[in-house]
Formats: structure tokens, C-alpha cells, sequence
């Protein structure tokens, strides 16, 4: 809780000064609390022990004895070694209901002196429609994206898209030498393409694709279309402008397929960059000539160069080879190449990668770093799984975003039907999609991006708690009161000299554990930020929701026919928070569910 830190700091200071303590090295050790029955910040004493000699439990009492709350500090305690501090009640609805809890805009660029920042995300091979195997990364760099925004920095989100690529080319191969006959006939034995996406680009073309994988082992021509495809892959790498324009054919539509799939999922980019360009600009060939110069390159026996990053502390794969013994590029050469153009877009860069391109992502920071360079921030993700049995539509051991969001909208059809039984048609499969698609991110925001788990949409699509329809709920609950105000013809007016909301003497528990969430909300989704690390704001969501729903239960907004207006103030205040956390978190805020 930032905002109660000075006045905490002010008490703690004359107290430690007493003791002989007078330098401010300290303030770095206050924390939020470990349990919030003792209090909102704590200092440990463990450190002073050595100094004076004493233990810990006793320091913090020593202290406690010499400190008398006031008006804004309720109380203070000691426990294991740590002098605790609550806020005041009043204190601290006094400063939310003035309306000094401010709130950002997660979806417009509107810097508040932040930062600029450029985040990739996504950046999935554009050969086949969008799968679950890729959602996490796309919904976690989105989320990074809108979070960074809220906070007030200046973000870009970017999408690399590889246009040059064996899979780009294994595509490009079988829509020029595969008829749509032969595909089905190569095909026969799987299961035909889903009714419902034949005319979405992305699902189509995927058949000519694994049409082209199965061929591509069979020992008749598998030779033939191996040497074709190495050709195309070839010309690419050395900037060939025909075959990057016949690639770019290929898979410009699919590209435009997976892109219309997270739309669903409220997820867009700022800007696309396509790898090529750095091997047609010329930026690659002078980072292969810089890269030689260093004292680490080597020469293999084929010809091929690399980097030997052991000395300099690599530790298993050491060498980074960067150029092939042909003279042309290797993946990792033209992002070290990305990366370099990128520093002079943004101040800082957010890569978001799965973990198993944790030993690439190292080669291409630490030869950054030899070239000048800072590395950039990366987020590692570890994968998610679908228990089986749970999917209707799979494809091999591909299971397709398009057929999961459409589950996810029938599972929540069938939830609000049981709610909302006069709701038409229309309105259900309005409210079923929002809830369906928020249910799919919010699953994956609310873990750890390190951990891996299992989706299970008996979790996701939860009304009770921890879930993306739990937190729609409560918002949607928030704006029934306002609405129900409004017809009383009161509205929320903001805190002014001139407009005073009263408040109360004796603030209830519920109310007081509301306003100790809010006081917390910006602190929360600072260290979100600063740590990429959404899964903290998504749980801290999670809380705001619960601590209103437990207002709302205690709190009569509306009573007798009578607005208090102290709870209402409140009521839209959190009701602010859980839109513009929703909003950042990219769950669709309803007014009705």
C-alpha cells in the first residue's frame, strides 16, 4: 500500500533515531504485510539484531512502545519479529472517495512520463490456422501489452512474421504443385476440414500444408520435393525478391485467417515486420561482417561461422553459428538483426517466448551484448494442456483456437441459459461469446506464465470465484446499482469541496476490506508490470471482485428507497476498477448478465 508508506516512514524515522539508527537504508525493507489481520506495511527487525544485540521480537516491540498512532496509522503491533502498521479506517476512505485512486486506459496510448516499450508476442508460423498450442503466448503478450498501457507507457505491439522460412515454403510448394483433388486424395484417411471453417483461408490452406508433410516422407518423391523446397528456402535467405513475393502469396492469406481468430480474442497488433526485410536491407550481411571481427568467431570445417559464446560463460550448446557455410543467414542472425532495429524504435523490449527458446533466446541476448547491445526482457512460458476426451473437434494432435472458442461459447451458452431463462436468443449468444472468449484468456492470465497447467472449463466458466463470468458478474452487478439509482434519480457525484460525500463515523468491515483492495490496485499492477508477470493483476482482480461482492452484501446501497451516497461512491469507484482491470486484462465488461 504506496500511499500509506510516508506516513508510516514519518512514524518509523524519530522511532529508530532513538535508538541510534539515522540513516534511511531501512525504508527499503518496509513490505506489505504477510497477513493483513496485523496490518497493511511492516518492517522486519531481523536486520538490527546484530546491531544492538537483541532479538527480533524485541526490537519490534522496543519500537512499538515508542510509536502512538494518529489519524491515519490505527494501529501499530508487534509479531515475529516485525512492527506492523493499519491504516485508519476513515483515513483511507476519506482519500479513495476523493477520488485519488487514479485509473489508466488500457487499450489508447496515453503516457503519463512512462515508458516506451515494443513487445513481440505471438509471431506464430503463418502455415495453418491459429491452435491452442500457441494461445498462451498470444494471450499473455497481449495482456503485457494492455497492462503496460494502464500503468500510462507508451507501447507497440509487435508481430515478426516469417516470411522466409522451411514451413512458409512447404506451403508455397504444395499450393503450386498440389491440386485441391490430390490434397483430399493425400488426405483421405483424416478427418475432412470442419463445415464451419471451409471459407476461413487459414483452415483451408492448412490441407495443403500437411498434404505437403505427409509427401514430404514418402520415399518416392520425397527427395524431389526436399531439394524444391531447400531451392526456395535458399533464394529467401539471400533475398530473392520473386520467391519472398511467391511465399508471401502463400501465406498472406492464412496470416489474415489467424489474425481474424484472435480478434475473437480482442487481441491486435500496432505493427508487423516481416524478416525478409533484413536480408533485402542490407542490415544482416553487415552484422554477419561485424560478428567475424569479434575475438569469440569461429570457422567450421564446412565453411560455416559462429560465435563461441563458452567464453563468456555459455554454458552447454556454446556455439552460436550465425552463418552457413553457403554465405547465407541463419534464423537466429536475422532476429539478432530484428533486435537491433528494434532499439531504435522503443527504449525497452519485451520478447514473450515459450521455454524451449530459452537456449536460443541466451545465444541472441549475449551476442546483442557483444555487439553493444542491452538484452532484452524476456517472458518464458511453460505450455498448457487439454485434459482429453474434453475437446468434440481435433485435428491429429492439433486442436484448433477457432473450434476451442466456439466450445467455449456453447459451454457458456448453456450457463447463462440456466441463469437467464427469459433472455432471448440473441442476447445469449451475445453474452456466451463474451463470457466464452474472456473464460479462455483469463484461464491462462491467472497462472503463472512459468507454471503449466490443464484447462478444464468446469474452472474457467466458474459464476462462483476464480474466474473470468465471476469477475463480468460483479461488474455487471456494480452497473444494476448505479442503474437502479439513476432511476431514483441519483447519480455518483465525484468529491469535491462543494460536494462533499459524507463519511461515515463507523465504517463496516466489509467496506473497510474493499477500500485496503483498492489502496492496493495501482501497487499491484505496477509490480505486474515491472516483474511481466500478469497472472499477479489478474488474482488481484480476482480480489477486488470478492471484497465488492462482499460490500455489496453488507453495504445497502439502496435502502428503504434511500441512496447512501458513501456506498455508492465506493460502489462506482470499484466498479471503475473492475472495468478498466477487465479492459486490461482483455475480459469484455458487460453491463448485463
Amino acid at each position: 500500500m504506496e500511499i500509506f508508506r510516508p506516513h508510516v516512514e514519518d512514524l518509523i524515522a524519530p522511532a529508530l533515531a532513538l535508538l541510534g539508527i539515522t540513516n534511511d537504508s531501512w525504508k527499503t525493507m518496509i513490505s506489505v504485510s504477510r497477513e493483513k489481520s496485523l496490518g497493511d506495511l511492516s518492517l522486519p527487525c531481523f536486520a538490527f539484531a546484530k546491531q544492538f544485540s537483541m532479538a527480533p521480537n524485541d526490537i519490534a516491540e522496543k519500537l512499538r512502545l515508542t510509536i502512538e498512532p494518529n489519524a491515519i496509522i490505527e494501529e501499530v503491533n508487534s509479531t515475529a519479529g516485525y512492527l506492523n502498521f493499519k491504516a485508519s479506517r476513515k483515513w483511507l476512505a476519506e482519500y479513495i472517495i476523493s477520488g485519488k485512486i487514479s485509473i489508466g486506459d488500457a487499450e489508447v496510448n496515453s503516457p503519463n512520463g512512462g515508458n516506451s516499450v515494443l513487445i513481440e508476442h505471438t509471431s506464430a508460423n503463418p502455415n495453418g490456422p491459429f491452435h491452442v498450442g500457441r494461445a498462451r503466448n498470444a494471450i499473455l503478450g497481449d495482456t503485457i501489452v494492455r497492462l503496460n498501457r494502464l500503468y500510462g507507457n507508451n507501447v507497440r505491439s509487435e508481430y515478426y512474421v516469417d516470411d522466409m522460412g522451411k514451413q512458409v515454403a512447404v506451403l508455397a510448394w504444395a499450393l503450386k504443385n498440389l491440386s485441391e483433388d490430390d490434397v483430399e486424395a493425400i488426405l483421405s484417411d483424416r478427418e475432412p476440414i470442419n463445415k464451419m471453417w471451409e471459407n476461413k483461408p487459414d483452415h483451408a490452406r492448412v490441407r495443403w500444408y500437411q498434404a505437403a508433410q505427409v509427401l514430404r516422407t514418402d520415399e518416392a518423391v520425397k527427395d524431389d520435393i526436399e531439394r524444391a523446397i531447400a531451392e526456395m528456402v535458399h533464394a529467401s535467405e539471400n533475398g530473392d525478391i520473386g520467391v519472398l513475393e511467391s511465399f508471401e502469396k502463400a501465406y498472406q492469406p492464412v496470416l489474415d485467417g489467424m489474425l481474424e481468430t484472435l480478434a475473437r480474442l480482442r487481441i491486435n497488433f500496432d505493427e508487423f515486420t516481416k524478416e525478409s526485410v533484413f536480408v533485402t536491407n542490407g542490415d544482416v550481411s553487415n552484422i554477419m561482417q561485424k560478428l567475424a571481427t569479434l575475438d569469440i568467431h569461429g570457422v567450421a570445417d564446412n565453411g560455416a561461422e559462429y560465435l563461441d559464446l563458452g567464453a563468456r560463460g555459455l554454458k552447454g550448446k556454446t556455439e552460436f553459428y550465425y552463418r552457413r557455410g553457403d554465405g547465407s543467414s541463419l534464423y537466429a542472425t536475422r532476429d539478432i538483426a530484428y533486435h537491433i532495429w528494434k532499439y531504435t524504435q522503443c527504449k525497452t523490449l519485451i520478447n514473450v517466448l515459450g521455454e524451449d527458446h530459452k537456449l536460443q533466446s541466451k545465444q541472441v541476448s549475449m551476442t546483442l551484448n557483444e555487439l553493444g547491445y542491452n538484452s532484452p526482457e524476456v517472458l518464458f512460458y511453460s505450455f498448457i494442456k487439454l485434459p482429453e476426451g474434453k475437446m468434440s473437434t481435433r485435428r491429429g494432435n492439433v486442436v484448433f483456437m477457432d473450434d476451442l472458442l466456439e466450445e467455449a461459447k456453447a459451454h457458456a451458452a448453456e450457463v447463462v441459459k440456466e441463469i437467464r431463462t427469459d433472455y432471448t436468443d440473441e442476447q445469449i449468444s451475445h453474452i456466451a461469446e463474451a463470457v466464452g472468449t474472456s473464460a479462455v484468456r483469463f484461464n491462462i492470465i491467472k497462472v503463472s506464465p512459468d507454471k503449466g497447467f490443464t484447462f478444464r472449463w468446469e474452472e474457467a466458466l466458474s459464476f462462483d470465484s476464480d474466474s473470468a463470468p465471476f469477475i463480468m458478474y460483479s461488474h455487471t452487478r456494480s452497473r444494476s446499482i448505479a442503474k437502479k439509482c439513476l432511476d431514483l434519480g441519483v447519480t455518483h457525484q465525484e468529491n469535491t469541496a462543494e460536494n462533499g460525500i459524507p463519511i461515515l463515523s463507523e465504517i463496516p468491515d466489509s467496506m473497510f476490506e474493499l477500500l485496503r483492495v483498492i489502496a492496493t490496485h495501482n501497487d499491484v499492477l505496477m509490480k505486474s508490470v515491472e516483474q511481466n508477470r500478469p497472472n499477479l493483476f489478474a488474482n488481484q482482480l480476482l480480489n477486488l471482485a470478492n471484497h465488492y461482492n462482499g460490500f455489496y452484501r453488507d453495504c445497502k446501497v439502496i435502502s428503504n428507497g434511500e441512496v447512501n451516497q458513501t456506498y455508492l461512491a465506493v460502489s462506482e469507484i470499484s466498479s471503475k476498477l473492475l472495468r478498466s482491470g477487465m479492459i486490461g486484462l482483455g475480459i469484455e465488461p458487460l453491463e448485463k448478465m
